[in-house]
């Protein structure tokens, strides 16, 4: 379950590729707002006002994930066992990327943690500082950010990145055709009707749930809590998985999963309150994780708890990746 404000992608530098003339196209414009009021269709200026906040909201979706370095810019996933690994774009390399340099460096991956010896004469900078010799690299599971190479001038990252014991080179760049040739993310008809209240309600004892990942890697996730609303003369439940500081992504299953939605679920985005209390459903900005847009990332899938039986006909539908060559 990976939210969309914390989606853990690498800034990339900016090119002459203008992506935002082809966001111009596909999206219409409009302010986003999170507290614009959900239209009343009695009311033309509440509708109005309702409609611009989602336009804004969906025009922003689009910009977060073509800008640099988010999830359309990724181009390969590598994993990578003990022992030196030799990386570049030509075919002599154990690691070979898809865009960059024929040659980039070593990864040593050991038992004190993984070791980049760079390429001689060629130009990498790691955390947008110049690289000049052998370095440990750090991954997304340490309690930081993780260390990023940069190559081809800054248009091209890579990071490390871990899923249990497993460990896999991250690869993003500008000229990724996933980025370039991004299309429009199409929409359920929704509507203010399916802008809900929730109630949420925390577990009385700290809880934890096994959800399982896209590439098979299984974790206990915290479970604080979950949020219950009111469609179609029911009671629905959603339990809620690792909020972060911002509040929580929840992550659900419904009767258009697969049928016309992305087929592990969506996620949607609420601010928790601090006790038992009121939520702010808006089913209209369900999305897709990131692995609808590449399959380069991986995402957490949706538990069993979260299947609602319903049809959510309001938010992002499943994407039609670009064909590529």
């Amino acid at each position: 379950m990976v939210p969309a404000r914390a989606l853990s992608t690498v800034p990339l530098r900016r090119t002459g590729i203008v992506v935002s003339t082809v966001l111009a196209v596909l999206l219409a414009a409009g302010c986003g707002g999170d507290d614009a009021a959900a239209g009343d269709a009695t009311d033309p200026a509440a509708q109005a006002a309702f409609d611009a906040s989602q336009a804004g909201w969906r025009r922003e979706r689009a910009e977060m994930l073509t800008k640099p370095g988010g999830w359309a810019s990724l181009v390969g996933l590598h994993w990578i066992g003990p022992g030196p690994h030799y990386v570049g774009s030509s075919a002599g390399n154990g690691v070979r990327v898809a865009v960059g340099p024929s040659h980039l460096g070593m990864v040593d991956v050991r038992d004190g943690g993984i070791r980049f010896v760079p390429e001689r004469g060629v130009s990498l900078t790691l955390d947008g500082e110049p690289l000049d010799g052998a370095v440990m690299l750090s991954t997304d599971a340490d309690g930081a950010a993780p260390s990023v190479l940069g190559f081809d001038d800054g248009r091209g990252r890579l990071s490390v990145i871990r899923r249990g014991t497993r460990r896999a080179l991250r690869v993003w760049h500008e000229d990724a055709a996933t980025r370039t040739g991004f299309k429009a993310i199409e929409y359920w008809p929704g509507g203010a009707d399916w802008v809900l209240t929730g109630r949420y309600t925390p577990h009385a004892e700290p809880r934890t749930m096994e959800v399982t990942d896209i590439v098979g890697t299984i974790e206990q996730v915290a479970n604080p809590g979950m949020i219950e609303f009111d469609r179609g003369g029911r009671t629905h439940r959603i339990e809620v998985l690792d909020p972060g500081r911002e509040g929580a992504a929840i992550a659900f299953v419904d009767g258009t999963s697969g049928h016309g939605s992305y087929g592990i679920g969506r996620y949607l985005d609420v601010d928790l309150p601090a006790t038992a209390g009121p939520v702010r459903l808006d089913f209209n900005r369900a999305y897709n994780p990131q692995c609808a847009f590449s399959k380069f990332s991986t995402c957490r899938l949706t538990p069993n708890a979260n299947r609602l039986d319903l049809r959510v006909e309001a938010g992002e539908k499943a994407y039609v990746a670009p064909s590529t060559p």
